[in-house]
């Protein structure tokens, strides 16, 4: 089966409020692109989470269920949550096999959670996952260094940016914000 691919997510900690944006690009192979207009985020635990993930479809969708199930187990406890799931997802032989990513964020904190068990808190409440990551996240950085713009308006700046250099990402953005 060729795999679908083709994401970028970012998540920004900024002025007491939290925005992940994602693109809705999903291509097949290195040339196909499948949709244009995907939807990469979640909102879980009576929309007080988001959850922005990145790699394999089906994979993203069993880790942000498993990641739900821990909400719902540990009372919305994101921090709690996010280490179980990364917990479980590293030791179970099935779930290891998983080709994913998260970004999780309340209104109090974000991490990125992976598939190796990684469970990180940005220290400066920037993060960014996927193909188009690392565009982001500088991209976001930059705008956050050098401007007041709220948490909001450098999310989606940081998608566009990144769709700008990233074959992977388009500039259909959704955002979510807590």
């Amino acid at each position: 089966m060729t795999e679908l691919k083709g994401t970028t997510i970012v998540g920004i900690r900024r002025g007491g409020k939290t925005a992940i944006a994602g693109d809705g690009q999903v291509t097949m192979g290195e040339s196909v692109i499948m949709k244009s207009n995907a939807v990469k985020l979640r909102r879980l635990y009576g929309d007080k989470v988001v959850a922005g993930f990145a790699g394999s479809v089906a994979d993203a969708f069993t880790l942000c269920e498993k990641f739900e199930q821990m909400l719902n187990k540990f009372s919305g406890n994101l921090m709690r949550s996010a280490v179980e799931l990364a917990q479980l997802w590293r030791g179970d032989r099935a779930l290891r096999q998983l080709q994913a990513m998260l970004i999780v964020a309340d209104a109090d904190a974000i991490f990125v959670v992976s598939g190796t068990g990684d469970v990180i808190e940005p220290e400066n409440g920037i993060c960014a996952i996927g193909s188009g990551g690392n565009y982001a996240l500088a991209a976001a950085r930059a705008l956050a260094d050098n401007t007041d713009l709220d948490a909001r308006t450098i999310a989606e700046k940081a998608i566009k940016i990144a769709s700008e250099l990233c074959v992977f990402t388009n500039g259909n953005i959704v955002l979510e914000e807590v």
